[in-house]
């Protein structure tokens, strides 16, 4: 479905830049073309020019590209003008497209004219937000993947069996008199099993995606001065949190997203907590427990000379009892021979956040947390939706497995199941969703 309508809007991001780009779709964009650069470009072909204002007066100059329908992204005519990235000369530029007709587009629009004129299915449109949001080079790749179609690939396929078994139960419905006898029930019960099998596969790649998208929600908590500090600075590699001799110097969370094995972790160092009559000081242990309260994860770092004390004992009985909690033994380097004693039912570490000894086992058991058993060559980044669609199908073909001998329960449980995959590649999508997903787009895209 190609629009006559025209949109337009600057596709590089806000501020100065050495090139700036004004993106335009709709149909027929040869007189516009003509109107605002001087003649047609050829298609495909970088063509120097002026870029000029009602008057004739030049505006910039720059490059202007060509795409003819349909062999373009949106699957429209699209021009692009590359022109220099002051943002002045830029505003100027779209200020003349819309006095030329064209409207501002809406986030996402252009990706959603490619969804709609079919260059791209729903799963790949989401791609493309992906692979610009990604957080580390893991999720970089696992995006791009799914941009060039190879969760869509992988869904489809499993799609087209259901709709084979869908198929195969329902032409049985046709002769209700005939009973559906040993060897069909054999068959049936095998491809469910296989079914099953392969969106238990989907559901593990997609679930260890939605990991590289999100990220692990890490609190660092404990004493004053047990080195919390500097321990989120040695996990970032960077000086990102002041440290200093004095209990209570850091008042308010600090938060730093860092990578652990190229999955993104989102550390959070927080205030000490003990008893103070400090206001301030309170004020900043709240938002510690508020964190803690947030957190996927909680790193509760004890001095290991003193190990653990009445102190610790108290923080640790406030934690949620839900809560993953890991009790990391900084300072080691002062205390290597003091033996720490294990708590029942504790995951623990020792570190030396000043040497950096016990840091690579302390990230590799954030690793484990998190649930990453993955090289991340055969990872979909999954959102959300796609997880619930695909544990939902795989609900249902549980359910036709118990369903086998009913011919009628069995088909509707398979179109259940083949309602969701249809929802993740946009075969089956409600309008509201499609408005969800491509408003968090940027709006050049």
């Amino acid at each position: 479905m190609q629009s006559t309508e025209i949109i337009a809007a600057i596709a590089t991001p806000a501020g100065r830049g050495g090139i700036g780009i004004v993106r335009i779709s709709g149909g027929n964009l040869v007189e516009f073309s003509q109107a605002i650069g001087g003649a047609f470009p050829a298609p495909r072909v970088a063509t120097y020019t002026d870029f000029t204002a009602a008057d004739g007066t030049a505006i910039d100059s720059g490059l202007a590209l060509y795409f003819p329908a349909p062999a373009s992204y949106t699957g429209e005519d699209v021009l692009e003008l590359q022109g220099h990235g002051g943002p002045v000369v830029m505003q100027m530029l779209l200020r003349r497209c819309l006095e030329l007709g064209a409207r501002i587009a809406n986030p996402g629009e252009f990706t959603l004219r490619a969804y709609l004129n079919d260059k791209l299915d729903l799963a790949q449109a989401e791609g493309v937000a992906d692979i610009i949001d990604a957080a580390s080079e893991t999720a970089a790749r696992c995006a791009l993947r799914s941009l060039k179609g190879e969760f869509s690939a992988a869904i489809n396929a499993i799609d087209r069996d259901l709709l084979a078994l869908r198929t195969y139960v329902e032409a049985t419905l046709d002769f209700p008199e005939e009973d559906i006898d040993a060897a069909d029930q054999r068959e049936i019960l095998l491809r469910l099993s296989r079914l099953d099998g392969r969106l238990a596969d989907a559901l593990i790649k997609s679930s260890q995606g939605s990991i590289l998208r999100s990220g692990l929600s890490v609190v660092l908590a404990g004493k004053p001065n047990v080195g919390k500090s500097s321990l989120m600075n040695r996990l970032a590699r960077e000086e990102v949190a002041i440290v200093t001799p004095v209990p209570g110097t850091t008042r308010d969370a600090i938060r730093q997203t860092i990578q652990v094995r190229g999955i993104p972790i989102n550390v959070i160092d927080t205030a000490g907590l003990r008893e103070s009559s400090d206001e301030v000081e309170a004020v900043g242990m709240q938002r510690t427990w508020d964190s803690i309260s947030r957190a996927d994860v909680v790193l509760h770092v004890v001095d290991a000379v003193s190990g653990v004390t009445e102190a610790d004992l108290k923080i640790l009985a406030k934690f949620p009892a839900s809560l993953k909690r890991v009790s990391v033994y900084n300072k080691i380097d002062l205390a290597p021979d003091v033996p720490m004693a294990a708590l029942a039912g504790e995951l623990s570490v020792c570190v030396s956040a000043k040497t950096g000894a016990g840091i690579d086992e302390l990230e590799r058991l954030l690793q484990t947390i998190a649930g990453w058993h993955s090289t991340g060559e055969d990872v979909f980044l999954g959102r959300e939706r796609h997880i619930v669609a695909i544990r939902s199908a795989k609900d249902s073909i549980a359910n036709a497995i118990g369903q086998r001998g009913q011919p009628e329960l069995l088909a509707e449980e398979l179109r259940i199941a083949h309602r969701h995959l249809g929802s993740i590649a946009g075969h089956v999508s409600a309008d509201d969703l499609l408005g969800e997903i491509f408003s968090s787009f940027c709006i050049g895209k």
